[in-house]
């Protein structure tokens, strides 16, 4: 059994198959618009695929394989089913010449076969895209933590909208985000894995942004990895520590444990990117057409990130699985024990 899962004793969906499908068109519905205007961002059309080795799919933590497939009409040509868009998007500011404060966001579908099935993975990916041209000023950890308050702003005004259909959803969310670097947490809890240390941080404070995530840490490892050249992980800020990204984690009382929603953060200058690319070794990406632009100033400054829509939508309707919110291909063990543990997978 290669997947992982995990049934919560007792468990019993609060709303049944039609009640969530109307409860996700109504979290989705109400976040985008917020989203939308809480951070001046306009809606725009994002591929599925891309040319491979134009450098502009998302290498996630580097070891991920992309599902690639030839282009008759083009002699052949492979593309890529994109991962993300992290660096796509920065391309669409560049060429819709988006001006500083503002931005674009996207609905954003991935294939991800290397994904460990479990209650939060599968290989079907969703997640509302976005990205918003920054001043070389503004790349500092006090605006990262304004962008992501105002993130957090929106998911409790969510959290509320659902409570006022569904009174059965209480509301759970700390009134404020906790603000914590890996190294912080790697200091408080020395003996525990990262995954661990996330857990307890988020039990503790309900929800927190953790800075810093893909920077080696005192130690000598890393809290998690990122590719090199799309957040900036190298960075150091006013009081030394590494890092102008990070994730955003809640505390997830159905499955008690850590639940990221979003991964984001300050994009790569020039001299980041050169940086990061000579750390992970991978030095041969500045030959890339999207490398090239970036350092050629091409590209725009930037923020970003992706913001699970299938997580989303799990965590405020208080679901087990992600399969109760999305259509997907699971393991036949695993839908038996899903059954058994009374979690209904769509088909």
């Amino acid at each position: 059994m290669a997947y992982k899962l995990q049934i919560p004793q007792g468990y019993n969906p609060q709303l049944n198959l039609q009640e969530t499908e109307q409860a996700i068109k109504l979290i989705k519905d109400f976040f985008e618009l917020s989203l939308s205007s809480e951070l001046r961002l306009r809606r725009i059309t994002a591929p599925l695929f891309v040319k491979k080795g134009s450098g502009i799919n998302d290498d996630l933590s580097g070891i991920e394989r992309a599902v690639s497939f030839p282009i008759k009409e083009m002699n052949d040509v492979e593309a890529e089913i994109v991962h993300s868009l992290a660096k796509w998007k920065r391309l669409a500011l560049a060429t819709l010449e988006i001006e500083s404060g503002y931005g674009v966001y996207t609905d954003m579908n991935a294939l991800r076969p290397d994904e460990v099935f479990s209650n939060i993975h599968s290989i079907y990916v969703d997640q509302w895209d976005w990205e918003r041209v920054v001043t070389a000023e503004e790349r500092t950890t006090d605006f990262l933590t304004y962008i992501v308050t105002k993130i957090y702003s929106i998911l409790r005004r969510v959290e509320y909208v659902v409570y006022e259909r569904y009174p059965q959803m209480k509301p759970v969310l700390p009134e404020e985000i906790t603000f914590i670097h890996t190294q912080e947490l790697a200091e408080q809890y020395p003996d525990l894995s990262p995954n661990e240390r996330e857990t307890e941080a988020a039990k503790k404070y309900g929800a927190i942004f953790i800075i810093g995530i893909g920077a080696q840490l005192p130690e000598g490892n890393k809290h998690d990895d990122r590719a090199p050249d799309y957040d900036d992980w190298s960075t150091e800020s006013e009081n030394g520590q590494k890092g102008l990204n990070g994730d955003i984690v809640l505390w997830n009382p159905v499955l008690e444990r850590a639940f990221e929603i979003s991964s984001m953060g300050i994009r790569v200058d020039k001299e980041a990117l050169n940086k990061q690319l000579a750390i992970a070794g991978a030095e041969d990406r500045k030959e890339l057409m999207w490398h090239k632009m970036l350092l050629n100033d091409e590209l725009p400054l930037s923020i970003g990130g992706g913001i699970g829509q299938s997580r989303l939508c799990m965590f405020f309707l208080k679901k087990a699985h992600i399969g109760e919110i999305q259509t997907s291909i699971w393991p036949e063990d695993m839908l038996k024990e899903c059954k058994q543990g009374n979690i209904p997978i769509l088909f």
